[in-house]
């Protein structure tokens, strides 16, 4: 079993999987100067004839080590997580390797901060850390195979390196 180090999450090298979901530094000021709007944080995709599907997840938590034995990707929509509650997570993606995940990467994401997965990503499911956890998600709903699973033969640990 190969053991992946857990990175703390930053936009520059999760950039080839996706965005980080967090207010950006030219906010809008709306409702009468009361509101900060930041528009445009993730890169939204539904192809075919999908659209956006607003859903609320419950997920059991894990903690560290953590065994990944599979990955999954949705090759005709992003998807974004963004967590409901105040705790971190952990966010695991890998590079495409002629249809298969290459070699992990794992990220933990500080508390109040999401991501939005680029359509056809390989990622673990969710993983909130040490308790339940909730999450808003945004991804495509419509008709097609939008989801392919990866088993691995020889699963990675994922251990605390931050």
């Amino acid at each position: 079993m190969t053991a992946i180090l857990v990175r703390p999450l930053e936009a520059e090298p999760f950039a080839p999987f996706g965005d980080l979901l967090q207010a950006g530094p030219s906010p809008i000021m709306i409702n009468g100067g009361r509101c900060e709007r930041h528009d445009d944080l993730a890169r939204l995709a539904f192809l075919g004839d999908g659209r956006a599907r607003v859903a609320l997840f419950r997920s059991a938590p894990v903690s560290l080590p953590y065994r990944l034995t599979m990955m999954e990707r949705h090759p005709l929509g992003s998807q974004a997580f963004m967590p409901a509650g105040p705790d971190p997570w952990l966010v695991t993606v890998a590079p495409d390797s002629g249809g298969r995940p290459g070699t992990p990467l794992a990220f933990i994401a500080e508390p109040g901060i999401g991501v939005n997965l680029l359509a056809g990503t390989w990622h673990g499911v969710l993983t909130p850390l040490d308790r339940p956890a909730e999450f808003w998600v945004v991804d495509r709903a419509g008709p097609g195979p939008n989801l392919e699973e990866h088993i691995f033969a020889d699963p990675y640990t994922i251990v605390d390196g931050v």
